[in-house]
């Protein structure tokens, strides 16, 4: 497996991100397609709307966010996306790109965490 990395989507592209894959569900704020230089949008690896709203990013929600995330990444169709990226890791650098202000608490964090386990 290549290296698996985390970056905000606002940040710049750089030449080491390897595969640039957004895991967020909804597109970026203000940000150009372009400038996002997103090679893969993983929309169905990305939490549930339900889920992302009661989050709301506060971080006495986090631990439960992370266990509920790691529940919905259980359902069919997030399963068949965490394959998808699984494979990318298996040929190039993957970058997971993410929006949240929070580097440390973010899906981009947990889906990281699924994606190195064994499985």
């Amino acid at each position: 497996m290549h290296a698996l990395r985390l970056k905000r989507v606002y940040e710049p592209p750089e030449q080491d991100d390897g595969l640039r894959v957004l895991v967020d569900r909804l597109w970026p704020r203000g940000l150009a397609k372009e400038k996002a230089a997103v090679d893969h949008w993983a929309k169905e690896a990305a939490p549930s709307n339900e889920l992302r709203r009661w989050f709301g990013h506060l971080p006495e929600r986090w631990e439960e966010f992370a266990a509920r995330y790691r529940e919905e990444l259980e359902r069919p169709e997030s399963q068949a996306e965490v394959a998808a990226i699984r494979r990318l890791l298996r040929e190039s650098r993957v970058t997971l790109l993410f929006a949240a202000h929070d580097e440390e608490r973010n899906n981009a964090v947990v889906l990281r965490d699924v994606l190195r386990a064994p499985h």
